[in-house]
């Protein structure tokens, strides 16, 4: 994710985002497998304490919806193919709003209840330890995005033309049921229905299309692991441009005529970018790349969706090597906790340096030694990056640019050999799984033979402005 370009003029908190501390230590201690035949109502983690949901980890997600881009309304239903954990009387599913109007689990019909954020599912008959089982959700409404700890807007968001679908980090529950957290990967597919004449975009593969009676569907596929932020169903009246890369991945470009022209010298350069990158990082993750790069002034930020970020506007080339690194540090290698989010943002963020190192412009170095020159009092050293406080902090400048500094520090540290088989080793031993700070500490440890413990201490972890290195 690219941080927000604008600041809205009142921060707001979501309810929904935020729980009691008492709440969240229960929560943290219980996990995501608590004892008991009653699925957890949140993954534990500390900044987002409902996000996610415990006993179970979901196989797969088939969407099937219906969006009307005049009235605004979704009809929707939702398969989800999913694997006990321990045995289950009751499991939740993270969905926000939106009417339900029936749940089966295994083709039988199920109770149901609404809790904030959580529709609580009470099959007919408990879920054994272990059991493959299906549940299946149809529901409707208004879809609307929640506002995040740091003011912005999450989720389906509503533009003059479709929607803008970006769901970091809590945003999915916004437009579809879940176990929303970061720790729980699912393949997908989606069939999207939608005005003739407007173009819907999902994750993965275009598997074909189809109108008839003033309607288009499209289907999509992503048979990769995908968190259920990195899905999108991004909507509006797009250009699109499709074609093959040299090495065998499909490209699909959705891209407004406003923002067409902008765009069209920043997305050209998509396929060198991609293959830049695989040669630093290793051989790309998916079969299929792209961008959607909508007109919606009033979000303000770029997201990595899987295979296919999404733009509110035409990037520059930086946001698109940004975003593209992603694939890599975040969608491929995914955290397993919010205050890891540098793992994502210091990595995609580093990897703007390289690439300008590499083709001309300013050394990492340079763009090191200018932050550092920022005084003790700038806003770069108000929280580490390694835990930057709560969901309020994850997309600050310090997770971006203090993170990209701690990776900095470790090249110089270990000497460039190293720091790029590290930076290979971590994003093709982890591919498709997750990582945490203390697991990538180890592996830079190992291949270079040195002790980093305190190099990583000063730079993730310790409060204010470190000394000169």
């Amino acid at each position: 994710m690219t941080p927000p370009r604008r600041q809205p003029a009142r921060r707001r908190t979501a309810v929904l985002a935020t729980v009691p501390v008492a709440v969240a230590a229960l929560l943290g201690a219980a996990g995501p497998t608590a004892p008991g035949t009653t699925g957890a109502p949140g993954a534990g983690d500390p900044y987002f304490p409902l996000s996610g949901n415990g006993g179970y980890d979901v196989r797969h997600y088939d969407l099937t919806l219906c969006y009307d881009t005049s009235s605004r309304r979704l009809d929707a239903t939702a398969v989800l193919t999913a694997r006990a954990t321990q045995r289950l009387t009751r499991f939740d599913l993270d969905l926000r709003g939106l009417k339900v109007t029936a749940v089966t689990v295994d083709r039988t019909k199920a109770a149901f209840r609404r809790d904030g954020q959580e529709l609580v599912v009470t099959p007919r008959h408990a879920l054994r330890a272990g059991q493959e089982f299906r549940v299946t959700v149809a529901y409707q409404g208004t879809p609307r995005p929640v506002t995040d700890p740091d003011g912005s807007a999450d989720g389906w968001i509503p533009t003059d033309d479709g929607a803008f679908v970006a769901g970091e980090p809590q945003g999915a529950m916004t437009w579809f049921p879940a176990n929303a957290h970061p720790k729980d990967k699912a393949s997908y597919d989606f069939t999207l229905t939608v005005p003739e004449g407007r173009t819907a975009v999902a994750n993965g593969v275009l598997l074909g299309q189809r109108t008839a009676h003033g309607k288009t569907t499209f289907r999509w596929r992503e048979t990769q692991p995908m968190a259920a932020y990195l899905a999108t169903a991004t909507i509006g009246k797009f250009q699109v441009e499709r074609y093959t890369t040299r090495d065998g991945i499909q490209v699909y470009n959705a891209v407004d005529a406003r923002e067409a022209r902008a765009a069209a010298p920043v997305l050209k350069k998509l396929p060198s970018v991609l293959e830049w990158e695989s040669e630093l990082f290793g051989p790309y993750p998916f079969r299929a790349a792209g961008a959607i790069v909508d007109h919606a002034p009033d979000v303000g930020y770029a997201l990595e969706t899987q295979t296919r970020p999404v733009y509110d506007s035409a990037p520059g080339l930086d946001t698109l090597v940004h975003e593209s690194a992603h694939q890599w540090f975040g969608d491929s290698v995914t955290l397993t906790a919010w205050k890891d989010i540098w793992l994502n943002e210091g990595f995609a963020t580093y990897a703007e340096w390289l690439y300008d190192e590499q083709h001309g412009g300013r050394s990492a170095q340079q763009a090191f030694d200018s932050l550092y020159a920022r005084p003790a009092s700038d806003g770069l050293w108000d929280y580490p990056p390694g835990d930057p406080g709560g969901g309020e902090n994850i997309f600050g400048t310090p997770v971006y640019a203090r993170g990209a500094m701690a990776l900095h520090e470790l090249r110089r540290a270990v000497g460039d050999r190293d720091f790029f088989r590290i930076l290979r080793a971590w994003a093709t031993g982890h591919r498709g799984g997750h990582g945490t700070t203390a697991q990538f500490v180890r592996l830079a440890e190992k291949t270079s033979g040195k002790r980093l413990g305190g190099l990583f201490h000063t730079w993730l972890y310790t409060p204010g402005k470190p000394d000169r290195p």
